[in-house]
């Protein structure tokens, strides 16, 4: 389970640093994003976010169960330290995974946004271009179009903040994987940590099952 989480945020944190850069695989991944977003896929993806849900809920609940069995009796055991400790992990990895999937999703919604808008405004320019080439008309003819170039500026005035704003928020997104990147890496060097007390653990408890086995033999003698 846990080595499937971690696959799973390897190749989240790929796509969203493919959706950053302008490179030939920004295309494929786009591409293959809105495929997924159409007919039956957004169901399965709401599918697996609500089994992710469930999981996660049911692991927060097992550690809510060995914190009062702790509490009851006044000393944390190894295996529940063990369990605990594991529990605690992949909660941690399938709420990052639910957070990369919410930025991969925003973050290609927000390239599609921008990329309608590029194409809005290029069109715009164009009209705006040959509207002011074919002023030679009658004196309500250019009326009509001075009105409709001020509407079609205003237009562009409007898409050019519009962009303006996306471009902030994909700034924005960029950072934030970063810092996921960061976060990620403090979480494989706190699971190697929780491997190495895990096998410390296993060890003491395989020493106290073999002195146990050791008393049990003396007093049958």
């Amino acid at each position: 389970m846990i080595q499937l989480l971690y696959t799973v945020i390897a190749a989240e944190m790929a796509l969203i640093l493919t959706l950053l850069f302008k490179t030939p695989l920004r295309k494929l991944v786009i591409m293959a994003l809105d495929r997924v977003k159409r007919g039956r896929g957004p169901v399965m993806v709401k599918t697996v976010g609500v089994t992710l849900l469930v999981v996660l809920a049911s692991s927060l609940y097992s550690m809510v169960k060995i914190q009062r069995r702790t509490v009851e009796a006044g000393l944390l055991n190894p295996t529940d330290q063990v369990l605990m400790s594991k529990h605690m992990l992949e909660a941690s990895l399938m709420g990052f995974v639910l957070f990369l999937s919410l930025m991969l999703d925003r973050l290609h919604h927000y390239i599609r946004e921008l990329r309608l808008l590029r194409k809005t405004m290029e069109a715009a320019k164009k009209q705006s271009r040959g509207i002011d080439e074919g002023k030679n008309g009658s004196a309500e003819e250019v009326k009509g179009l001075k009105e409709e170039i001020a509407t079609l500026r205003t237009k562009l005035n409007k898409l050019e903040n519009e962009y303006g704003t996306k471009d902030k928020e994909a700034k924005t997104a960029e950072a934030e994987a970063e810092a996921l990147k960061k976060q990620s890496e403090g979480l494989l060097l706190e699971y190697d940590r929780l491997l190495a007390d895990n096998q410390s653990l296993r060890s003491q408890l395989e020493s106290i099952d073999l002195s146990l086995s050791n008393s049990d033999g003396k007093k049958n003698t």
